[in-house]
């Protein structure tokens, strides 16, 4: 660890929010680096994944979370009791929301939780390049202001923006003086497996509909290099009802080979060697309300 400088800063910034306003796109986008799963269905993110930027001036831990919403069963619980425990742990906070959506009640169960909060709390609109005119984002910006002091407000695009320099400015100003905690080459405390299995998860969210997204869990059974430099990944999907599982592995299978299809393109990118992924489908009924699942498929407290 390299000792404190008067001119370093580092420390801890929670990314929080409600679910599918963009919050793990902001993350890859703020590091180059796809660390964490994306796609267009609401409880993407299940756990809380770090990811760390370095710049002349700091070292910024991100710490993104799960989306703040009402739970409707243990898993949901766990996410939320993540994403809200985060807090005790941080030295600014990024509260994402998504221009396109009204002032919800739910963004404001949020705000009153980060009213407790002693950090400074950084506003992120995101998604502006879906509105009209500079005129809809003062509104917004003055909807924001009159019911939280925010440390400062940061218009931009997750998706769209290519720099994020205006953002990571803001949080530099708030961080404390302090060392490196990682080596320079580190971009994540997740393990490779981990992220492997997230990243199979990530091609179902996207390839299936309606509740089987959410009834899917992911355990990376085997993880190992071969002689041959190919990673070799056996995979089980779990589901909730056998109908679920009929659509995960499709006519013939073709659902489950389009996914690990797609899995093992992301997956070969972030190893950048060969991958062969086998993936099977079981049955585990009602797993997001039993503890002991939860447990087994990665989700501690």
């Amino acid at each position: 660890m390299i000792a404190a400088d008067k001119e370093f800063h580092s420390g801890y910034v929670a990314i929080l929010g409600k679910p599918n306003v963009g919050k793990s796109t902001l993350m890859n986008n703020l590091i180059g680096e796809k660390i964490a799963i994306m796609s267009a269905k609401a409880q993407t993110t299940r756990n809380r994944i770090m990811s760390i930027l370095n710049t002349d001036k700091a070292q910024i831990i991100f710490l993104d979370t799960p989306g703040i919403h009402k739970p409707h069963h243990k898993l949901g619980d766990y996410m939320v009791k993540t994403a809200l425990d985060t807090l005790k742990d941080v030295d600014v906070v990024l509260f994402v929301v998504d221009v396109t959506e009204k002032h919800k009640d739910d963004e404001v169960d949020v705000l009153d939780v980060l009213r407790k909060a002693t950090q400074p709390v950084i506003l992120v609109l995101n998604k502006i390049d879906l509105l009209k005119s500079q005129a809809e984002i003062l509104r917004i910006i003055d909807t924001y202001s009159k019911v939280f002091p925010f440390a400062a407000v940061v218009p931009l695009s997750a998706l769209r923006d290519k720099e994020l320099n205006g953002l990571v400015q803001e949080i530099e100003k708030h961080l404390p003086a302090g060392p490196h905690y990682f080596d320079d080459d580190v971009l994540t405390d997740q393990a490779e497996r981990v992220i492997a299995g997230e990243m199979i998860r990530e091609k179902i969210l996207i390839s299936t509909h309606d509740e089987v997204p959410h009834s899917v869990a992911v355990e990376v059974n085997d993880f190992k290099e071969r002689d041959n430099d190919t990673v070799y990944i056996r995979a089980t999907i779990y589901v909730e009802r056998e109908s679920q599982k009929g659509i995960i592995i499709g006519a013939k299978g073709s659902m489950l080979k389009n996914i690990g299809q797609l899995a093992r393109q992301d997956i070969e990118n972030l190893l950048n060697t060969k991958v062969f992924v086998e993936l099977w489908v079981k049955v585990r009924q009602d797993w997001r309300n039993s503890s002991s699942a939860l447990k087994d498929f990665g989700y501690r407290e």
